[in-house]
């Protein structure tokens, strides 16, 4: 898998996201599904920033360590206390907070999933030289 894989996955996310907050609020009411779908969106957020740190702090040649310092003081300080918030919060259901968070996790499971059904990451050379010698 490629490093596109998450920015497919923060986009198949988001529309799941959508639907959930239009349906959700038309059959379970708006504030469980604002709960959900607020845990989607805090899940989405952690996601791009685990990502953009590992790309900044894992790669080859000079790794910038102010962009690196930068992404660790946004991701942990303030994405966790802001999870931290939401969770003692009156408003949200803490349950349905963490459901929505799961469901970027099932989004990644499924995804990796179906490409693998579909064998999409196999290497094309290796199939048509399986079929040659056949």
């Amino acid at each position: 898998m490629d490093l596109s894989f998450i920015g497919r996955t923060l986009k198949t996310t988001g529309v799941v996201s959508l639907l959930v907050l239009i349906f959700g609020s038309f059959y379970y009411g708006f504030q469980p599904t604002l709960s959900v779908f607020t845990g989607i969106v805090w899940g989405m957020i952690n996601l791009y920033f685990l990502a953009l740190l590992i790309r900044t702090t894992l790669k080859t040649g000079e790794i910038d360590k102010q962009s690196a310092l930068v992404i660790l003081l946004i991701k942990f300080p303030l994405l966790y206390i802001s999870g931290y918030f939401i969770v003692t919060s009156d408003y949200f259901n803490p349950l349905l907070f963490l459901a929505g968070f799961t469901v970027v996790l099932l989004v990644i499971v499924m995804k990796a999933l179906g490409r693998t059904l579909l064998k999409l990451d196999v290497n094309m050379n290796n199939k048509q030289e399986s079929i040659k010698s056949v």
